[in-house]
């Protein structure tokens, strides 16, 4: 009774909160990129981010929020269908940006005449063909859930010791054989690339670390640059997506190794699942002072308008 208050709190918080926070990041982005001559293809990244973010918390949060509060099943079969296939690739796409955000950031602080610095993107045009070869990437590796997915066609209370409305059909050795590793060679891939980035950031963020130091000892007065501290938060980013990540993975491989009731662990497994795309926004928002330049510039509208009234 009480785990159902609990979920009853937490699916619906983290799906509400987490949706307000990416909306706000991606509105907040957009109207920098739009309102700046100069396209920056990190923002185009985030913006793509917070979308897939969405995507994941519309399909697979409010699924979980529906189910928490035993409501009526509002899925038929084909709805089922649409819903996991589409958390499936947007969770593969979650993989895929975050990667291409470490690597594309770290491109940026690299020196200009180093090898990496002449992968620079010249245009966040560039960026726009990846989005589409992720988007066919992951829409192929989840193409089986079509066929595995059928809905239960019950209310969740009378299901007994079970939270969703969706099922899973024993599917052949076969198709698990060439979806699984395709999952696994995906996963592989784009971490390893986000882990190679990362470790390089942090390289350079040491170099310039020791560099301020001695600007400092010789009292000389020395601002960060702005790609700096957005490859700060990019790696704090990161570190959320990697803890989510394999996180969610151990307690997947504990379930499917206990015998012993799982209720607790599906559920924390659950959470886990939607940690990254609910907490990910609010990294952003508190990191690059979001919410305090969108109130600034509020306030900066606000007293123009204020003055032209007094004028007038």
């Amino acid at each position: 009774m009480i785990l159902k208050y609990i979920k009853e709190i937490i699916f619906p918080s983290m799906t509400l909160l987490g949706t307000l926070g990416n909306m706000f990041v991606s509105v907040n982005y957009i109207f920098s990129w739009w309102g700046s001559p100069e396209k920056k293809p990190i923002h185009v990244i985030l913006i793509h981010l917070a979308f897939t973010n969405i995507l994941i918390l519309l399909t697979k949060g409010l699924q979980k929020t529906v189910a928490a509060f035993g409501l009526r099943n509002f899925l038929d079969d084909i709805g089922c269908k649409s819903i996991v296939y589409l958390e499936r690739v947007a969770r593969g796409l979650s993989i895929c940006t975050s990667s291409l955000l470490t690597v594309v950031q770290a491109i940026i602080i690299s020196p200009r005449a180093s090898r990496w610095g002449r992968l620079r993107p010249k245009s966040a045009w560039h960026i726009l063909p990846l989005f589409s070869f992720f988007w066919i990437l992951n829409g192929l590796i989840s193409m089986n859930l079509i066929h595995s997915i059928t809905g239960t066609g019950f209310n969740i209370s009378q299901l007994e010791n079970s939270d969703s409305y969706c099922y899973f059909m024993q599917e052949s050795q076969g198709i698990k054989w060439i979806v699984l590793p395709l999952m696994v060679l995906r996963d592989a891939v784009f971490q390893g690339a986000m882990g190679g980035a990362s470790g390089y950031m942090v390289f350079l963020l040491h170099k310039h670390h020791q560099h301020v130091f001695y600007l400092q000892n010789s009292k000389l007065l020395y601002r960060t640059p702005p790609e700096l501290r957005a490859a700060q938060s990019v790696l704090l980013l990161m570190l959320c997506f990697v803890f989510f990540y394999w996180a969610d993975c151990a307690f997947s491989l504990i379930l499917s190794l206990s015998s012993r009731d799982k209720t607790l662990m599906e559920n924390t497994q659950e959470f886990l699942a939607l940690g990254y795309a609910s907490f990910s926004p609010f990294v952003l928002i508190h990191r690059d002072g979001l919410l305090v330049d969108c109130w600034h510039a509020q306030w900066e509208k606000l007293r123009k308008c204020h003055f032209h009234l007094n004028v007038q």
